[in-house]
């Protein structure tokens, strides 16, 4: 499984909501590939991403891709991160 974490030059906000995103997978004993991405990577027609995490100020920007797009709010929350991942992945 590929999923990206997006923001919008794939180099800050998305470096951190990255390394968050592999704690909890690790928690959910869940095996994942995850990248920190810009949104022009996450955005092109040959993105191997099935799941797409982005913050909701970016998130009218990544419309109309093949990706399932969760929102976080809080990049920091992993309770949040736990919940929307298990929704998401199981």
């Amino acid at each position: 499984m590929k999923i990206y974490a997006v923001c919008g030059a794939g180099i800050g906000t998305s470096v951190l909501l990255k390394s968050n995103i592999d704690k909890v997978l690790s928690v959910l004993d869940i095996e994942a590939e995850v990248s920190a991405v810009s949104i022009a990577t996450a955005m092109d027609a040959e993105s191997p991403a099935q799941v797409v995490l982005i913050t909701p100020e970016l998130q009218d920007q990544i419309k109309g891709i093949a990706s399932e797009v969760i929102t976080i709010d809080n990049i920091f929350d992993l309770g949040e991160l736990t919940q929307k991942l298990s929704a998401s992945l199981s």
